[in-house]
């Protein structure tokens, strides 16, 4: 046995478990669920749903402190006469554990009921429904009848927390998880319980409602359909949407998300779980940057003098106005691409058409205790480490507005970014003779583009991430490209294949396998060995 473990049997199996596990969790590596609501595996623990029962036992002992053996030749065992709650109680030495005992399935079957005698019968029109941890359990420990002949207690409903999360009192069971969180984690005190009894009530402090860059998690850990994100509240039911593993593209911290879409619109994005990165929570801010996905305005079409031509079309005046501007051309691109897009456009950029002024565009705000990174761009480290970008992230480009000024630089290559949100106006942007822009949405710079290729958003296409710490991530595609749209790399693939035959990349495993031969890094690496948790590079060869 390992130091610091002890053994234990959990409905006849016997596992090993760290010293200080408690049984929810043991009992999960026994591949044993144990229901329960008010536990959560990240914040202090309350016992107070009751749901979590179970039957504890150790070994008797004689006199002389050795285990007692029965006739069968086994320890005899001495249970405890009171079920005890699986979340407050810690793995021992020699415990067993038996969590489907008749005596502990009357007991749930009972804490069930007494959850249900006031819970209002609106699964039909519930938000939470096909979601709901009340459902799944009363599946298990519920009744097809009811012995409560009195009116339920009513509660108000659909009160505003805040202007992200409704609450619904006659849902709440209890459980306390939100105003754990809120204490714990987003460290504000601001939600707690009054009266007492069947008449008690979720509420904020006087005053004091959430305010913290974390509330929607509360709405996540609600086991139930009490708290309701406003945002997607009677959007969609969950057994309708596609849900996709990818990552928020809103920071450089790189939290791992569910991107959960109906018929081509994304409906929302929640966190998944990931202990290396964001562990299971999500800041507001990311979660609710989505809508520009949706946004009807997205690019659908190739544009040549802002008029919609056939991508072969396209292609061709790019190339063509790309191969004239040699010599006098700078490229912007963007550190919100995939590492991927960022390897092929600076190797477009600079050793096809024979750029020497390459940056990305960087992005500053506000970090906070929790997730949320000073650098709003997802790929910095990406940009970083292609060549893409400049040290440090963005120094170049006052150099490339000079150059336009001074006539010297002629043509741009851009890669989904505004040029006039960081220096580069709109009369800069007269004076050149070739502007070609690969981007999703219109723009100032989309406008004054001779070429216009739409491109895709993080929604729709694979790729990888490299987050602030250096771990590389990987994207998924959750729907498919609105119009005529298509993801960067093939459009970058196609010009390079364009300029330089021998530039062929036909598949994104093919430039990841490039990459990876180039940069030592990212060496012994591909997309498929990524997998779903990211892989921490040597920050030692990881440029930063």
């Amino acid at each position: 046995m390992a130091e610091g473990t002890v053994k234990l049997t959990i409905d006849g199996r016997e596992i090993e478990v760290p010293r200080g596990t408690n049984l929810i969790e043991a009992a999960k590596q026994a591949g044993v669920e144990i229901p329960h609501y008010c536990y959560h595996p990240k914040l202090p623990i309350a016992g107070n749903c009751r749901m979590c029962l179970v039957s504890l036992g150790m070994p008797r002992m004689t006199p002389e402190r050795k285990p007692e053996i029965g006739a069968d030749g086994k320890p005899v065992i001495g249970f405890m006469p009171a079920p005890q709650i699986a979340c407050n109680s810690m793995a021992a030495e020699g415990m067993v554990v038996q969590t489907q005992t008749p005596a502990i399935i009357k007991a749930r079957q009972g804490v069930m009921e007494f959850l249900l005698i006031n819970h209002p019968l609106d699964c039909p029109i519930c938000d939470q429904a096909g979601e709901c941890r009340l459902q799944e359990f009363a599946v298990d420990y519920g009744k097809g009848e009811s012995r409560f002949v009195e009116h339920k207690v009513h509660k108000p409903k659909q009160v505003e927390l805040n202007d992200k999360i409704t609450l619904d009192n006659e849902r709440c069971i209890m459980c306390s998880r939100c105003e754990r969180f809120m204490r714990h984690v987003a460290g504000q005190d601001c939600l707690g319980f009054v009266q007492r009894g069947s008449h008690v009530e979720l509420t904020c402090y006087p005053g004091q409602e959430p305010n913290t860059n974390y509330d929607l998690n509360i709405v996540d850990i609600c086991p139930v359909g009490a708290l309701t994100s406003t945002d997607f509240r009677f959007r969609q039911r969950a057994w309708f949407l596609k849900e996709t593993k990818s990552i928020c593209p809103n920071c450089a911290t790189g939290c791992n998300t569910v991107v959960s879409v109906r018929e081509g619109e994304v409906m929302r994005q929640t966190p998944r779980d990931n202990e290396d990165v964001n562990q299971c929570w999500m800041c507001d801010y990311g979660r609710l940057q989505y809508k520009f996905v949706n946004d009807p305005q997205r690019l659908q079409a190739p544009l040549v003098h802002q008029q919609p031509v056939e991508w072969q079309e396209a292609l061709g005046q790019a190339v063509q106005a790309l191969q004239g501007a040699r010599g006098g051309i700078a490229a912007v691109g963007s550190a919100r691409a995939t590492t991927e897009e960022l390897f092929l456009f600076n190797r477009l950029a600079r050793q096809v058409l024979g750029a020497s002024l390459v940056d990305c565009v960087p992005r500053q705000g506000e970090a906070d205790h929790l997730l949320l990174n000073a650098d709003r761009n997802p790929n910095s480290r990406g940009a970083s480490l292609t060549g893409a970008a400049a040290q440090p992230l963005g120094s170049q480009l006052g150099t490339i507005a000079q150059g336009v000024r001074e006539g010297r630089i002629k043509a741009l290559l851009v890669l989904g970014e505004d040029l006039t949100k960081c220096g580069i106006g709109p009369e800069l942007l007269a004076q050149l003779e070739t502007l070609v822009v690969i981007d999703l949405l219109p723009n100032a710079t989309v406008a004054a583009a001779q070429v216009v290729l739409p491109g895709v958003s993080f929604a729709e296409k694979r790729g990888s991430f490299i987050n602030a710490k250096g771990r590389v991530q990987r994207l998924n595609p959750a729907m498919q490209p609105v119009g005529e749209a298509r993801p960067e790399w093939q459009i970058l693939a196609a010009l390079l294949r364009a300029l330089d035959p021998a530039e062929d990349f036909s598949t994104l495993e093919g430039v990841f396998a490039q990459l990876a031969q180039e940069h030592p890094a990212l060496a012994g690496l591909s997309l498929s060995r990524i997998g779903d948790q990211g892989i921490q590079l040597n920050t030692e060869t990881a440029a930063v």
